[in-house]
């Protein structure tokens, strides 16, 4: 009976010791259970949204005009103040004039010598004329005398040209602004020797308003064209494309623009067309030469599915990929293909569907297949605004 009891005892024993290990494990694996994150979701949905291209550019002055000496001659002053804003016609240059207004008052005497010549042969002309109708001068003498007119006449038209001439070569000596804008520094100093044939003395430059030159791929402007007669896209209303300037550093520029043309030829190295723009520039805040960024919008998309720009996450090969919360709160990580920047969305052609659930804030923490916890997205600048209005 002892014995009987004693194996007994050491059954139950052993029975209790197994029950509280598997209560101390499923303890402790109720206890390890991990929390599901939480994270912020931004519901896709189907909207009518501009296809915009960001095109690379250089902006360039509406009207370069060189300043050039007309004369040959030693320069007194320069009389414009360097980087300053120039009109037609202002006085830039005075070159000496005294070589000038000597020749000047040398064609005059010599255009008031052919002018006597002149009054000679029409009287001695004249007096030939009534000698022949009279029959006592020679026919000789009166073709002489005739001739002699018609050649003091050319002498003085000869003259007067010289002095026409002579009086151009002296106004020449102010030399004067050949157009309106912004007058870059002086080439040349007080002292020095110009020509006609000479470097240029200062250049002038239109500033307001500029050109903006861009470049933009053949193949995209085509498959924008098909897309537009394929009924996929709907063109401007206006026939026009909307021109946006973005600065290097990312700042937008207040005034928008108008596109002028596209060049009708495609450059073969490169593949690229030439599009230019104009743009309003009172405050002279764009300058020649300086690299810009357009964004052009050139069609509509019905039905196009964006994203917020920072919910785009990359790959080591660079890819965009996507986390997207399914129907058991459980992430899935998706490849996309990504169209264009709109307003700090991304435009999604490939890989999401409308009422999808994207993860804008929380990715950090989850990984695929990973439990969460969503909650609507709030984009901050909404949020900012709609404080404004309440206060």
């Amino acid at each position: 009976m002892n014995v009987f009891w004693g194996r007994s005892g050491r059954l139950l024993a052993i029975c209790a010791f197994i029950a509280l290990v598997g209560c101390s494990e499923e303890k402790k694996s109720q206890s390890t259970s991990p929390i599901p994150s939480k994270v912020s979701v931004f519901e896709v949905k189907p909207e009518r949204l501009p296809v915009v291209d960001e095109l690379p550019g250089r902006v360039a002055p509406m009207v370069t005009a060189d300043v050039r000496p007309r004369v040959t001659g030693i320069v007194l002053r320069r009389v414009f103040e360097q980087g300053s804003t120039v009109r037609e016609g202002d006085l830039l240059y005075v070159i000496d004039p005294e070589p000038f207004r000597v020749k000047v008052d040398a064609a005059r005497a010599t255009l008031d010598s052919a002018i006597a010549a002149q009054r000679l042969a029409r009287q001695k002309s004249d007096r030939q004329i009534r000698l022949s109708q009279t029959g006592v001068a020679a026919r000789e003498n009166l073709d002489t005398a005739v001739a002699e007119l018609a050649q003091s006449n050319a002498d003085m038209e000869r003259a007067r040209a010289d002095l026409k001439s002579a009086e151009l070569d002296l106004q020449y000596t102010e030399i004067r602004a050949p157009a309106s804008g912004r007058i870059g520094r002086a080439l040349v100093t007080e002292g020095a020797l110009v020509s006609p044939t000479s470097d240029v003395m200062a250049t002038i430059q239109q500033m307001d308003p500029v050109y903006a030159d861009f470049t933009q791929p053949a193949d995209r402007l085509i498959a924008l064209k098909n897309a537009v007669s394929d009924g996929k896209l709907q063109a401007d209303e206006s026939g026009s494309a909307v021109l946006k300037l973005i600065s290097a550093e990312g700042r937008p520029y207040p005034h928008y623009g108008k596109l002028l043309f596209s060049e009708a030829t495609v450059n073969s190295a490169t593949g690229q067309l030439i599009l230019r723009g104009e743009f309003p520039n009172p405050d002279l805040n764009l300058l020649p030469g300086m690299y810009v960024r357009a964004r052009i919008e050139q069609a509509a998309m019905d039905g196009a599915l964006a994203v917020p720009e920072q919910a785009v996450q990359r790959d080591t090969a660079g890819k965009p990929q996507l986390y997207v919360v399914g129907k058991e709160e459980k992430v899935d990580l998706r490849t996309v293909a990504l169209g264009w920047l709109v307003d700090g969305r991304w435009v999604v052609t490939e890989g999401i569907s409308a009422g999808d659930r994207v993860v804008v804030e929380g990715f950090q923490k989850v990984a695929p297949d990973a439990q969460v916890a969503a909650e609507p997205w709030t984009d901050p600048a909404i949020s900012q605004t709609t404080a404004a209005k309440e206060e």
